[in-house]
């Protein structure tokens, strides 16, 4: 029975999955985005969020912290100096999981996990206002002054029966016979 254990064993014993899951850590910090299957993915965003919201504290515990976890100096180093000022104001969700479909030699599904760059604006909620306070036919008249400015035109350059002009067809003079004379 598995009460209370959370997780996926993603079929290998606790260390070598550890070892995985800090390497794969170490390297979406590294590259800012990395292409796995999507149960890796699933298992990587809690460890990569808890370790972001350290890092975002800034203090000398939270660095040791995140250090048991990513064994690269330079890689904390860039956590706590440049991703972690980049999140200071966003209160979560720090990456995304593209779906990138199946991989060709044993059909697994694969996704990339990237770290997301977009500000983070706080949602406020607005009342929508009611359909009768607001008219909507103020875009209508413009619609229509672009509609009856061909037809003005239209009209204008009507031409009688008795005036029309003789099209003759037009001649390519470049070509002679089957080929093309070079100008």
């Amino acid at each position: 029975m598995r009460h209370r254990n959370s997780g996926k064993r993603l079929g290998r014993n606790t260390s070598h999955r550890k070892a995985m899951l800090r390497n794969m850590v170490t390297s979406l910090f590294e590259h800012e985005k990395i292409t796995t299957t999507d149960a890796r993915a699933k298992e990587l965003r809690p460890i990569t969020e808890k370790l972001i919201t350290m890092a975002k504290r800034g203090d000398l515990h939270a660095r040791r912290q995140v250090t048991e976890v990513i064994r690269d100096r330079k890689t904390v180093a860039k956590l706590f100096e440049r991703l972690a000022p980049r999140y200071a104001d966003r209160p979560g969700s720090y990456t995304r999981i593209i779906k990138l479909g199946h991989r060709l030699g044993d059909n697994a599904a694969l996704s990339m996990i990237t770290l997301v760059e977009e500000a983070c604006v706080p949602k406020t909620k607005k009342k929508a206002p009611k359909a009768a306070a607001v008219p909507k036919p103020a875009a209508a008249p413009v619609a229509a002054a672009v509609l009856a400015a061909p037809a003005a035109e239209a009209a204008a350059e009507v031409v009688t029966p008795a005036e029309e002009p003789v099209v003759e067809p037009a001649v390519d003079e470049t070509a002679v016979g089957g080929e093309q004379k070079d100008a």
